[in-house]
């Protein structure tokens, strides 16, 4: 379990409590919590179940309303409200340089030919540009009773950062139009001009191979 499911499921129940395993999934629902975080909600049940085995929920009822499954209730301890305020601080006071897939294509990218890189930056673009704006739409729409006015802060900086992205892709494209960088196909790398301002560097002349001094011998008499 990543410590951002962690503190979600635990800040859920400390808000709710007692709540139901169904509501609280229905709670991060509103919250967009599948668009900026790596929580399935189809995994919370799981998740609640781990948490009370290590003590940081524990369970204070079960009830079943007509022919539907039994629910049960769920409510923080003392070690989850730790818990939930370290990993709260953690999370506020530091920073982690985040992890993206693009970056390690990007390394790679001698292997891809030029038109197709451009090409799949560009459809990325489009994605991202429709995002962003399905992001401003449920921004406005937010009304502080089917979703928690919260949730406009934490679009806000999905919004933010995936703009970001997109101001580089299109002046990254543009770099790849000037024939900038190697990919598949290109011809060898050979390096730029040198600037005609600039003075040529001195040219190193091969050292000439120094005479042998002749050793002069001193006879020795016979004696």
């Amino acid at each position: 379990m990543s410590s951002t499911t962690r503190l979600l499921v635990l800040g859920v129940v400390r808000i709710f409590q007692p709540v139901h395993g169904y509501d609280l999934k229905r709670e991060l629902i509103s919250w967009h919590v599948e668009e900026w975080a790596s929580l399935a909600t189809g995994s919370i049940y799981s998740q609640l179940k781990t948490l009370v085995k290590e003590g940081m929920l524990e369970t204070v009822g079960k009830d079943q309303v007509g022919g539907k499954p039994e629910r049960t209730t769920y409510k923080i301890t003392p070690r989850g409200e730790h818990e939930m305020s370290e990993l709260l601080r953690e999370t506020l006071w530091q920073w982690k340089m985040p992890t993206d897939p693009l970056v390690a294509a990007l390394s790679l990218m001698s292997f891809i030919k030029r038109d197709e890189l451009i090409a799949g930056l560009e459809a990325r673009q489009a994605l991202i540009t429709g995002g962003v704006l399905h992001s401003e739409y449920a921004i406005n729409s937010i009304d502080d009773v089917e979703t928690p006015a919260h949730v406009r802060e934490m679009l806000r900086l999905i919004n933010a950062r995936v703009s970001a992205e997109l101001a580089w892709s299109k002046a990254f494209v543009e770099r790849l139009r000037k024939g900038e960088y190697r990919t598949l196909g290109d011809p060898m790398w050979q390096p730029k001009t040198m600037d005609p301002r600039r003075p040529p560097p001195p040219v190193r002349r091969k050292a000439k191979p120094r005479k042998a001094k002749a050793v002069r011998r001193t006879s020795q008499k016979r004696r």
